[in-house]
């Protein structure tokens, strides 16, 4: 006789095992409780909602996030470290040449490479970001393509898993990709499990992608690890990190590219 099934965990239970995990993890996602406690994706969505009202963390599409891990709107990034960015966008656009097929994420640091591109000829721009295709799509010899997805508004990007299916059908030359943080380990991190995972899948897709990160966020934290780190050609920055730092990027594999 087979033996009985364990019973589930009682909601309050199921609750306070979630918040040990987004502690030590960061976030978690809806999947995630659905393997873990064996429920239903609605109880699992519950279940974030009503720690997510007592302010015990952050709803994120398809999960949650510890409550301090939250990205600032593009209109507020835009206006910091604009210097430092533009310094970057100059160093990445000149890894571009005629004829390439150019992903770029979403995010002030790209905007700043997509400025930069307008010497170049023939390109296809592939992007989450409603503002660089606006801006990229009056150039003559592009061809820009939108990675669909529902749009973020604070972003102005697409985002979810159409993104994740939609840059998976593109063959991409070189791409730029955003990251919310580089942590005293070396580690590029994220805001969100589904940025995290959007990101890892834009490095993995291209034959050369490089991570886009101006030293503000030197030794910050976000949640989400960045999967596929070791695939990616560099960290393009604007200046070097601290020893420390430079040693865990080296020990990661991850080359440092001063603008």
């Amino acid at each position: 006789m087979s033996s009985p099934s364990p019973p589930r965990a009682l909601a309050p239970q199921r609750q306070e095992a979630i918040l040990s995990r987004i502690e030590g993890e960061g976030a978690i996602l809806v999947s995630d409780i659905v393997q873990q406690f064996g429920v239903s994706f609605e109880t699992a969505r519950r279940d974030l909602k009503a720690l997510a009202l007592r302010g015990a963390l952050d709803l994120t599409h398809g999960g949650a996030t510890r409550p301090s891990a939250i990205e600032p709107g593009l209109a507020s990034r835009s206006v910091r470290n604009t210097e430092a960015k533009m310094r970057i966008g100059q160093r990445a656009a000149a890894l571009v040449s005629d004829g390439m097929v150019v992903l770029l994420d979403a995010g002030s640091t790209t905007s700043a490479i997509a400025a930069m591109l307008g010497a170049r000829r023939d390109l296809t721009v592939i992007t989450t970001s409603l503002p660089i295709a606006r801006d990229l799509c009056r150039h003559d010899s592009f061809r820009v393509q939108i990675a669909g997805g529902t749009i973020n508004p604070g972003d102005e990007a697409a985002e979810g898993p159409e993104v994740l299916a939609s840059v998976a059908r593109f063959r991409v030359d070189i791409a730029f990709v955003s990251a919310g943080a580089v942590a005293p380990d070396g580690c590029v991190t994220d805001f969100t499990p589904m940025g995290a995972e959007t990101r890892g899948l834009m490095i993995a897709a291209a034959q050369r992608g490089y991570f886009v990160v101006d030293s503000s966020k030197f030794g910050a934290r976000t949640p989400c690890r960045i999967a596929g780190q070791d695939r990616a050609a560099g960290l393009i920055t604007d200046a070097a990190p601290p020893a420390a730092l430079a040693a865990a990027l080296s020990t990661r594999g991850l080359p440092v590219i001063l603008a």
